[in-house]
């Protein structure tokens, strides 16, 4: 699955755009089961079941919302992981230590071919630990590279997703409202309402558990990345190779 800017901003807007039709949906339930039961022909033990089952989808409704909510102020995050991703691989990073690698290995020196004795042993030694360093860089590049994307992909996946359950939601308390703005309803019908707001809970609740493994399996990259930027064989001291002698 390649990533897709364009894909994830479109995600991030529908998700916005339906936590308003659902919020719009919640603030329809208590009028329309107000006015149902209001109807003289409505007996108190049709009443109050009614109530009940109202208060029960607002509140698995504005948990859902809410839950949505919190998960969008993360929403921006795999663009962002996405593009970093590129910096690491692209010319400005990986591009410019690789060419340092090249450039300073042994073999494509240019002076020795023509300079030979102490001075030019003196001037090859110092450069040794040149490559080795830029090499190091690249290869800690591509692992951070590699983790982004991991990321991005999986965060656009969660958001979509989430997309999904989110417009599932917003039917399943339309259709709720139009039964109970009916004198004529399925009392399964109204139970089974329920039991898809509480699987829709759960479908969220487990999007996060597996984002959040997905994300900290990624974190044990970084942390080996950070453990080859403070290698003493590719940075003596914590530094870059000295080029003098």
């Amino acid at each position: 699955m390649a990533f897709n800017v364009a894909q994830a901003e479109a995600t991030i807007e529908k998700l916005n755009e339906g936590i308003v039709k659902l919020s719009t949906k919640l603030d329809q339930i208590g009028p329309s089961v107000e006015s149902t039961v209001n109807h003289w022909y409505v007996p108190e033990a049709v009443a109050k079941p009614l109530v009940w089952f109202a208060k029960r989808m607002i509140d698995a409704g504005c948990w859902i919302r809410d839950k949505i909510l919190e998960c969008l102020k993360g929403a921006v995050a795999p663009i962002f992981m996405y593009l970093d991703s590129q910096d690491w691989q692209g010319p400005d990073i990986r591009g410019k230590v690789s060419g340092v690698a090249g450039n300073v290995a042994q073999e494509a020196l240019k002076a020795p071919l023509v300079w030979k004795g102490e001075g030019a042993d003196a001037y090859t030694g110092a450069v040794k630990g040149q490559p080795t360093a830029a090499t190091q860089i690249e290869t800690s590049s591509d692992k951070l590279a590699t983790t982004l994307t991991a990321c991005a992909l999986a965060g656009v996946a969660f958001y979509l997703a989430l997309a999904a359950i989110l417009i599932k939601a917003i039917v399943t308390f339309a259709a709720a409202i139009a039964a109970t703005a009916s004198v004529v309803f399925s009392w399964a019908g109204l139970l089974g309402a329920i039991g898809e707001a509480a699987a829709d809970s759960a479908m969220i609740f487990g999007l996060v558990v597996g984002v959040t493994g997905v994300v900290t399996a990624q974190a044990a990259q970084i942390s080996v990345a950070k453990g080859e930027a403070n290698d003493n064989s590719a940075f003596p001291g914590g530094k870059w190779p000295t080029a003098t002698v």
